[in-house]
């Protein structure tokens, strides 16, 4: 039970301390979100933990840096990229990790954009309008592509998340989950 215990809290502080840097100044869309969502869903035991705590560390961020109007596509977002690392982490390696980021990358990316263009006024709501919508998610803003930075924010935020817990489980073998 002690182990469990341990592991818990690690995680826990793991997952809140990556969702406190939204809250730190970075690019347009480079946040850890999906890798949150992955990791959490990967790495808890517990499964439901693994969505619950990156929620509400979400939450909390959220009260820091103001809520929108899209809120809901972002943690449905969220909670389906949550599932999809539920499928696909089960046994977790690098290639799997890598995919796993790049689709959920690319799911939030749909997912938003669709939401975006649901009932708007400003891209008319047929066939071409999503696509517009989708190629304006596509495109560059300031110099910032929100869509490549969700990308890579999702690829170095998983690189840290599942590497450095990959490290501290080498250091502390009492980290690692037994099946």
């Amino acid at each position: 039970m002690k182990r469990i215990h341990i592991r818990t809290v690690s995680l826990a502080t793991i997952v809140l301390l990556t969702a406190f840097s939204r809250v730190l100044p970075h690019p347009y869309n480079f946040t850890p979100i999906a890798a949150l969502a992955l990791f959490g869903a990967a790495t808890f035991e517990r499964k439901w933990i693994g969505l619950v705590i990156p929620l509400a560390a979400m939450l909390v961020s959220d009260l820091l840096i103001g809520f929108h109007s899209g809120m809901g596509a972002v943690y449905g977002s969220f909670a389906l990229i949550w599932g999809l690392g539920v499928v696909m982490l089960r046994r977790i390696t690098v290639s799997r990790v890598l995919v796993a980021s790049l689709l959920s990358s690319t799911l939030f990316y749909l997912v938003t954009n669709f939401v975006v263009w649901y009932g708007s006024s400003f891209y008319p709501q047929t066939a071409q309008g999503l696509l517009a919508c989708y190629a304006a998610g596509l495109a560059f803003f300031n110099g910032q592509s929100f869509f490549l930075n969700g990308v890579l924010g999702d690829l170095t935020f998983s690189t840290v998340l599942f590497g450095s817990y990959y490290l501290l489980q080498r250091q502390f073998p009492v980290l690692k989950f037994s099946r």
